[in-house]
């Protein structure tokens, strides 16, 4: 229980269908520059956990989140991908530390307030999209294990978001008006930009155009992402025109740009470090992906080649290194990998 909206309300549906439920926080690590807030959603959680007249528990894996979310994600900037944190923190902290955990406090479910779905069908169990389209968050707990997936439930993912506030303010919470919260996972609203200044030492570089030629400036290469076109400030050629970022490099703080936006589109996209939740998808069948949390999906083949696959388009698409790239076939999240 986040002291949120969703995970209230999750956990008063569990209570009304019987289940015996104990509201959990999990306290996070909280960079020091930041506003705390941890301390006021914990006491949210607090009060819907007595509203609901429910056990309530804490466990601290600020640690946990330090190294496996926060420190992982600085080395990837360092090293010019873009890794998304949301999905690190899924991954590592509820449903890894914190699953583990509560399955060893004899859990049988572990739940949660994701806009997600798992239905059993025959001896399997599937990842489906949420309900509400708008909400959907299956692109973020894609790399769930398939034993671990038997013992977890969403109980608003079948919901919309408007019946979900609806239902908070029928079970009577204290956080039914509270508003979504914004930001990276646990962290706050903050910038990724200010936030990655304050542990890596950014320097200005050059911004060069295809041809190598030196037509600007950049705040530091590890602050760009490919596709991006704010941020530079261009000396030279159409200074009016949009100039967007096709390629980075950390090693020598370059960033290279184009007036064309294309040039930053591939067609075949490489992903490794992959985990299916089932089966691997079937080299003939056309599958949707996303590389992106509510982007437009795109039709593409996936083949395996040797330690990796290779998502083929129908369409030239924009991607980073350290992006995820997630695979659905129609509303099954089939799982995914981080494209290098």
């Amino acid at each position: 229980m986040s002291g949120g909206v969703d995970s209230s309300v999750s956990a008063a549906l569990l209570k009304q269908a019987g289940h015996t439920v104990i509201g959990v926080f999990i306290k996070i690590w909280q960079p020091e520059f930041i506003e705390c807030t941890w301390r006021e959603d914990r006491l949210d959680a607090m009060r819907v956990a007595a509203h609901l007249q429910i056990p309530f528990r804490e466990i601290d894996l600020s640690t946990e989140y330090k190294h496996d979310v926060i420190d992982s994600m600085v080395t990837s900037y360092k090293q010019g991908i873009t890794p998304n944190p949301d999905v690190l923190c899924n991954e590592h902290v509820k449903f890894g530390v914190f699953y583990r955990w509560a399955r060893a406090q004899r859990a049988d479910i572990v739940a949660t307030g994701h806009y997600a779905r798992i239905q059993e069908i025959g001896e399997k169990h599937i990842l489906l999209r949420g309900v509400d389209t708008n909400k959907d968050q299956s692109y973020f707990v894609h790399r769930m294990q398939a034993t671990d997936i038997p013992h977890i439930q969403f109980p608003v993912g079948g919901l919309e978001k408007s019946k979900v506030r609806t239902l908070a303010k029928k079970f009577a919470l204290p956080v039914a008006t509270k508003p979504d919260s914004q930001g990276l996972c646990f962290v706050g609203d903050v910038s990724m930009r200010d936030f990655l200044r304050r542990y890596i030492t950014v320097e200005e570089g050059n911004v060069v155009d295809k041809k190598g030629h030196v037509i600007g400036t950049h705040e530091g290469a590890i602050l760009y992402t490919v596709g991006q076109r704010h941020g530079l400030t261009i000396h030279t050629g159409s200074t009016t025109a949009p100039h967007y970022v096709i390629e980075t490099d950390t090693a020598h703080n370059i960033v290279t740009v184009s007036e064309n936006k294309e040039d930053a589109a591939r067609i075949r996209i490489v992903f490794s470090d992959v985990l299916w939740i089932n089966d691997a998808p079937m080299t003939s069948q056309v599958y949707d992906i996303q590389t992106r949390y509510r982007e437009t999906p795109l039709k593409a083949h996936i083949v395996r080649e040797d330690d990796h696959y290779v998502a083929t388009c129908d369409i030239p698409h924009i991607v980073a290194p350290g992006q995820s790239l997630v695979v659905y076939n129609g509303n099954v999240c089939l799982g995914g990998g981080i494209i290098s």
